[in-house]
């Protein structure tokens, strides 16, 4: 009956991604008879055992909710590889709790790491849940053509690595303190909720040159501070301010490049807007601009004199469908509609 059952949830839950014959459509289900070939037990098992596609094909690994302790490695060879929790972002959680003092350096912390191209991935919850310790990554994208959407990112420092390829993020929600969207890929975030829960730095992009097509727009998003984000803390019923509260970035390289648009700011923002990380003039190499910010930490006459102003070319050039088209016009706000 279980078998039967199992195969009744898998035909209705891969008929809306049954388009083209060349896909595949698997299920992960906790206690399935592991290797599939259409119900896994876990994420990873799918991933590595899931019938090939046709062609130029997807396989789309749909997760049935609940609280995955898995660390996953989406590797080169799996490209078009799509995950889907089944319901809320909250329902379906993927989480580890690595720490680059524990593992070895930051690049060994990571949850979930993406090397495949073409992945995507909707409706989950990444988590690394080591809190203030170190940098303990929670998701690392080293791949072009990645989309997440409504996806939830959790982390204390160094939550989420864009480091590599173009990259599309969108009405997701992304959680930390210190450098916790960090890397050099060529990334927009649409939508996004950046939640600052200490005194930190949002972005630590790692451009190099200023010839790299890299960099993080960030557009039509809301950043969200936690009680205390700013550095003031109540003790003996009075307010003491420690050095900074939250900055939206540091430099990670002398080219970084950030660039928010049309962004909703909650109180709690440094009024410099950027840091320099004690490193003298490297703001004036880093390209770092805001267009358009609203709401109360908005404040474009107190930010650093070194910030850009940005142009009607500048704002053309980081739409986000002609920043991440790259050589094959790459179009991903029609592939992200195709996403539940």
């Amino acid at each position: 009956m279980r078998n039967v059952l199992s195969a009744i949830l898998f035909v209705t839950l891969a008929a809306p991604f049954a388009s083209h014959a060349q896909d595949v459509t698997v299920l992960v289900q906790p206690g399935a008879k592991p290797n599939g070939p259409d119900v896994y037990p876990t994420i990873q098992n799918a991933i590595d055992h899931a019938p090939e596609p046709g062609a130029n094909g997807r396989v789309t690994i749909r997760i049935t909710p609940g609280t995955y302790h898995e660390r996953l490695w989406i590797p080169r060879n799996r490209p078009n590889l799509t995950l889907v929790g089944l319901g809320k972002p909250e329902d379906t959680v993927i989480t580890s709790d690595h720490f680059a003092k524990q593992s070895g350096g930051t690049f060994f912390t990571q949850t979930v790491e993406v090397l495949g191209d073409g992945f995507r991935a909707a409706n989950i919850t990444f988590e690394n849940s080591a809190g203030n310790v170190g940098q303990a990554v929670a998701v690392a994208v080293l791949a072009d053509r990645a989309i997440f959407k409504h996806c939830r990112f959790l982390g204390y420092q160094d939550t989420l690595l864009a480091n590599w390829g173009r990259q599309f993020y969108t009405d997701d929600y992304i959680e930390g303190a210190v450098d916790y969207v960090f890397g050099n890929a060529t990334a927009v975030f649409s939508k996004i909720e950046f939640h600052t829960v200490a005194p930190g730095y949002i972005t630590a992009q790692s451009r190099l040159s200023e010839t790299e097509p890299t960099g993080y727009v960030i557009r039509d998003s809301h950043l969200t501070f936690a009680p205390g984000a700013d550095g003031t803390a109540m003790t003996d019923n009075a307010a003491h301010k420690s050095a900074h509260g939250v900055f939206f970035g540091r430099p990670w390289r002398n080219y970084s490049r950030v660039i928010f648009i049309d962004t909703n700011i909650d109180k709690g923002l440094e009024p410099a807007g950027w840091s320099d990380w004690n490193n003298g003039g490297i703001l004036k190499t880093a390209f770092y601009a805001e267009h358009n910010s609203t709401g109360p930490g908005a404040s474009p006459s107190t930010r650093t004199p070194d910030a850009r102003k940005l142009t009607a070319a500048d704002l053309k050039h980081f739409e986000t469908r002609e920043f991440l088209k790259g050589k094959d016009n790459w179009n991903p706000e029609a592939e992200a509609a195709q996403l539940p």
